[in-house]
């Protein structure tokens, strides 16, 4: 039994540190940057999950809830390019171009976190994601230093749903370590000004 319940502890973390910080989209509270993580490519297209992100992305952009989109992904492959494929979806579905940030190198939530704060300056941000990764995903990002909103975009309960919440069970293990040792992401860089300039040209 107390085996049992250190193995939840870090989820009752995650749930204690969003309990106050999860909206839809229609309550979400206002930023100037949505932070959109990457959910995998079918095809080189989003998978469906990712697509519900996107969309939830595009209605808060058009309702005036966020200004900029940071659109974080894997590019580790030259065949595979999440962070290209969601620029290319959210164009589609009217979020101009200049308003959308891509960062290649987001390898997992804590790698996309780091690097919204040190590379992207970005110090307050609505993420969005599904329900049963959203709270880890406000989380760690707190941890990173963003003021973090999330938005759980709600999906239908199929295989992968279920198997996405069994999951953060050891995802969120592997969380509070990151958020307690705060390693340095797989890949840092230079400070990049994306995010700066799309939100410098707003106000010009």
């Amino acid at each position: 039994m107390a085996g049992c319940v250190l193995a939840l502890l870090p989820s009752a973390w995650t749930h204690a540190v969003a309990a106050d910080r999860l909206h839809g989209t229609a309550d979400s509270p206002s930023a100037d940057v949505a932070v959109v993580f990457g959910a995998g490519l079918w095809n080189g297209r989003p998978t469906p999950y990712l697509a519900r992100r996107l969309d939830a992305a595009a209605e808060l952009y058009r309702t005036g809830k966020v200004r900029v989109v940071l659109v974080t992904g894997d590019n580790s492959r030259t065949e595979y390019d999440e962070p290209s494929a969601m620029r290319t979806y959210l164009t589609a579905h009217g979020v101009p171009e200049e308003r959308i940030v891509s960062d290649y190198a987001g390898f997992d939530t804590w790698d996309s976190c780091v690097r919204a704060r040190r590379i992207f300056g970005v110090e307050r941000a609505v993420l969005i994601s599904q329900g049963f990764h959203i709270r880890r995903a406000v989380a760690l990002c707190e941890a990173a230093g963003v003021e973090s909103y999330g938005v759980g975009v709600p999906d239908e309960h199929d295989l992968t749903w279920y198997y996405g919440g069994a999951r953060e069970v050891f995802a969120a293990g592997k969380a509070a370590l990151d958020a307690a040792l705060q390693p340095a992401p797989r890949f840092l860089g230079p400070r990049e000004h994306g995010v700066s300039q799309a939100l410098g040209a707003l106000r010009h």
